[in-house]
């Protein structure tokens, strides 16, 4: 091995600089760097395709509703003469002058009290149905009747009830609600895997463990797709129960509005209508997942 001598007359400080930097590693890119880069990549492939649709939607829309002799408002002219219904969402004023929040809410409020009462109802037959097979033979035929009278059928039978229309349309939602809760708790506990239950018969679990350690948390995904539909068809029954009980409501309103030539109103709460149902679609879904820890479908 050969040593070279240096010249003391020459410096060589800049040449041994430029080979440390050359030699020097590059430094690792971050993690969290590039975490938060993946989840940018992420956000933008899930929010770009929906947003680009909508703009050639609504560009498309613009397109045909323009001319002077179409019967539907283009979007600027929605935004044009429902400026003020839109700007101001909480507007308090008499009877249903109302803003469009607190339609809104009033809607929420009656699907709430009637799709609570469904769940309870729904899942306590599905789990009697599912479990006894006397039960099944003479329940289910009866289910199977009684889910194809749609929801505003049952609606007259309800106000002569109760004679009121709050009451009646929370009857309509838990009478709809109640058929695809039933029929998927139903299911699920049929499709109950049979180790599970000779698990329980080892253990010597009773009724109520048996209930609570097997049978929910095998049944829990079928139960929350049961839940995601009964929501779904819950909200659909309250627009349309609201058009003939009156009040204040989201439904209400678009009668209302029709009533008084007001079609551009009638796309601001068709438009609120679609925003929450897919909100409350979304929230089951998400509940479902906590609950079920990721079985159930998304």
């Amino acid at each position: 091995m050969s040593v070279t001598q240096l010249n003391p007359k020459e410096d060589k400080t800049p040449a041994l600089s430029a080979q440390v930097v050359a030699f020097a590693p590059p430094r690792p890119q971050k993690p969290l760097a590039r975490q938060f880069a993946r989840r940018g990549r992420q956000m933008l492939a899930a929010i770009l395709p929906p947003l680009v649709t909508l703009a050639l939607m609504l560009a498309l829309w613009e397109i045909l509703c323009s001319g002077p002799t179409s019967s539907l408002p283009s979007p600027s002219r929605v935004v044009s003469e429902s400026w003020e219904l839109i700007v101001h969402p909480f507007h308090v004023g008499q009877g249903v002058d109302q803003g469009m929040v607190w339609h809104v809410l009033a809607s929420l409020q009656r699907v709430a009290i009637g799709y609570a009462f469904a769940v309870v109802a729904g899942v306590a037959l599905g789990v009697l149905v599912g479990q006894s097979q006397w039960a099944m033979r003479g329940l289910d035929p009866i289910f199977q009747v009684l889910r194809t009278v749609p929801p505003l059928a049952w609606l007259p039978l309800s106000l002569a009830a109760f004679r009121d229309g709050n009451p009646s349309a929370i009857f309509v939602i838990f009478i709809t609600a109640i058929w695809p809760i039933i029929i998927n708790t139903a299911v699920g506990i049929r499709n109950i895997p049979q180790d599970y239950q000779n698990v329980a018969k080892v253990l010597r679990l009773n009724g109520f463990e048996y209930f609570g350690k097997i049978m929910l948390p095998a049944a829990a995904p079928y139960i929350f797709t049961g839940l995601r539909i009964g929501i779904g068809l819950s909200w659909l029954a309250i627009v349309a129960a609201e058009m003939l009980i009156g009040g204040v409501g989201i439904g209400f309103f678009i009668w209302d509005a029709w009533n008084s030539s007001l079609i551009s109103d009638i796309i601001v709460a068709l438009i609120y209508v679609g925003v929450v149902g897919f909100l409350l679609d979304r929230l089951i879904a998400f509940v479902g997942r906590l609950v079920t820890r990721g079985t159930a479908n998304a």
